[in-house]
């Protein structure tokens, strides 16, 4: 059974666990140590003759309140999404890029009569997104390198810009594949039985799938 000190610090770490959004192993990592060190103090005061009562106050007010904690954790946590974002893209994008055309390489329908030009645009639209999700995402993760070294006031804000950045080409991306994707059923019935193709929308759909929970997990941990 807890003793009284460890329930009121769980309490003191469950509102700010509520009040706590990132990635979750990191989260863990910061409140496992924040309750080894209050329970350390509350140990501390009570070897001194404290009450217990008495220890578990002064070991949380000298550990700190919410407001004065969160920022610095919320932005750690903010930091390690952008980190976890960037890096997803970089693999995701970097795949896109090498391998994007390979659902096309010697299909039924390549000695055809010539897509239109537009067509043409929209595809080519599509390798330049990922191109530049896959520099923003490089941008992100030497960002995140300088805020772990310093703490300038600016590296805060390109952190931001550059997860806006990553977001904004996510979703253009997602518009971009599905409508290129869409117009390729519609100029060759072949496409939707080309098993590259259907390969390619696959993977493609489940990289989207993980890039959107990055970003939203990106998102919670900078609006807090």
């Amino acid at each position: 059974m807890p003793r009284c000190e460890d329930v009121l610090v769980d309490e003191h770490l469950r509102e700010l666990a509520a009040r706590l959004q990132g990635p979750a192993r990191l989260k863990t990592d910061l409140l496992t140590e924040a309750r080894h060190g209050l329970l350390d103090a509350v140990e501390a005061y009570r070897e001194s003759g404290v009450p217990p009562t008495e220890a578990q106050r002064r070991a949380v007010a000298e550990f700190g309140s919410p407001a004065q904690l969160l920022p610095s954790w919320q932005a750690e946590l903010a930091m390690a999404a952008l980190r976890g974002f960037a890096l997803r893209m970089l693999a995701i994008a970097g795949v896109g890029v090498a391998a994007g055309d390979l659902t096309w390489r010697g299909a039924s329908w390549s000695d055809g009569p010539r897509p239109p030009a537009v067509y043409l645009l929209l595809a080519n639209s599509v390798d330049w997104i990922w191109m530049g999700a896959l520099l923003l995402s490089v941008a992100g993760l030497l960002v995140v390198t300088a805020s772990a070294r310093t703490s300038r006031p600016g590296l805060a804000v390109a952190q931001r810009a550059v997860g806006a950045g990553l977001t904004a080409a996510l979703a253009l991306g997602m518009v971009a594949g599905g409508a290129l994707f869409t117009w390729s059923l519609g100029l060759w019935d072949a496409a939707l039985s080309w098993p590259p193709m259907l390969i390619g929308v696959t993977v493609a759909g489940a990289a989207y799938f993980s890039l959107a929970r990055a970003a939203r997990g990106w998102m919670l941990a900078t609006a807090r």
